[in-house]
């Protein structure tokens, strides 16, 4: 056993009793470039990180649904019948949730009950896809279990109904894209509007390059208020233009929408289409090795997010300003902004230093100490 099955298998004996019938695993993700661009059936270039959820699940006999957590004891129960698209509340909401959409999605599905237990390294409120870890891991889990034979394209479409319905969240595919499809030492490009997805070597290891994330501690709600506001500014950018959706412009459209949008709706659109401008050439940046061209693109995909989507905070920008002034080939924000992360590729042997920089300057501005940590691309969600 791992640490993680460890600690939800005991979780489980103390709380639901017994062993679990297994364990399964589904990593959270940092997004290394693209952002916002999924909804608008853009392109995105995320990478499934080692941290991750762990559950530990059993089937029952009855209906009965029981879940308990590491981050919240409380036993939460539950019948099939009483699973429904508005039944759900707090962290329970990710696991029901995948149960209603699964029951949704494969009609018949929903064959019994079932006790799981839930643990989780990724941090909650970070912008690291905590939702989609715990969503993911449940519907693998569920797919094995039930013996559904669903698959991934079908498993990550039932996390983003479960987040979008249950949860409430008007998130896109790409949370679930890369903790079903994630590759040791590699992103996953993935097109929002086909899904086709191509895992693009990273050569960070190679370079001597870590990703050091900075939780700057700034919880952001994705529920709620400035993500919902942007992804409509989006919608009715797309219908001015006259497009399904703002991946079908190109900068070249960029003038005509300054025309035809009033300024705050223009700028929402001109992130979008030029993030997903820089999403194609980091791909190809990454894939001749010319990870400086790459440092470029994250940096003027920051600016945009700061200055035409207005989604970062003042501890953002300070974590990116303080990486780029130590030198790091790159640094942006990540994640839905408003809070959450930034992410800086630095030098292995200045990782360390750089993070103790970071926690200088937030405790000089009187912020709360954020937690820095590096990440490595990691594999997909699966039965341990």
């Amino acid at each position: 056993m791992t640490a993680g099955t460890e600690t939800v298998a005991a979780l489980f004996e103390r709380v639901l009793g017994g062993a679990p019938a297994g364990f399964w695993r589904a990593p959270g993700r940092v997004n290394l470039i693209g952002e916002h661009t999924d909804y608008n059936d853009g392109f995105v270039l995320p990478f499934a990180i080692d941290r991750a959820t762990t559950v530990a699940l059993s089937p029952r006999r009855d209906d009965r649904i029981r879940l308990v957590s590491t981050f919240d004891e409380t036993l939460v129960e539950s019948d099939l019948g009483a699973v429904t698209s508005r039944a759900f509340s707090g962290w329970s909401a990710y696991p029901l949730g995948v149960a209603w959409a699964i029951g949704e999605h494969a009609e018949g599905a929903l064959r019994h009950g079932f006790d799981v237990a839930v643990d989780s390294d990724v941090p909650v409120g970070a912008g690291l896809s905590s939702s989609a870890a715990i969503e993911m891991a449940v519907a693998v889990a569920l797919n094995d279990l039930w013996g559904l034979g669903l698959g991934r394209t079908e498993l990550i479409r039932i996390g983003q109904r479960a987040e979008n319905i249950a949860v409430g969240a008007p998130t896109g595919i790409m949370d679930q894209s890369a903790s079903v499809f994630g590759q040791r030492d590699a992103a996953v490009f993935l097109d929002c509007r086909s899904l086709a997805v191509e895992q693009v070597p990273l050569g960070f290891d190679a370079a001597g390059l870590v990703l050091l994330v900075v939780d700057t501690k700034v919880e952001h709600a994705h529920a709620t208020g400035g993500y919902r506001d942007r992804r409509e500014a989006c919608e009715r950018g797309a219908a001015a233009m006259g497009v399904p959706a703002l991946r079908d412009l190109t900068v070249d459209d960029l003038p005509r929408a300054m025309v035809l949008l009033d300024d705050v709706t223009f700028r929402r659109v001109r992130h979008v289409v030029t993030e997903d401008a820089r999403v194609l050439e980091s791909v190809a940046a990454l894939r001749v090795g010319d990870l400086a061209r790459f440092g470029e693109l994250m940096a003027a995909s920051h600016v945009s997010m700061r200055d035409d989507f207005e989604i970062s905070v003042p501890q953002l920008d300070a974590v990116v300003a303080t990486a780029q002034a130590a030198g790091a080939v790159g640094a942006r924000m990540t994640g839905g902004g408003f809070g959450g992360c930034a992410i800086a590729l630095v030098a292995a042997d200045e990782a360390e230093s750089l993070a103790n920089e970071v926690l200088r300057v937030f405790a000089d501005r009187g912020w709360h100490e954020p937690v820095p940590f590096t990440v490595r691309p990691s594999d997909g969600a699966r039965a341990l």
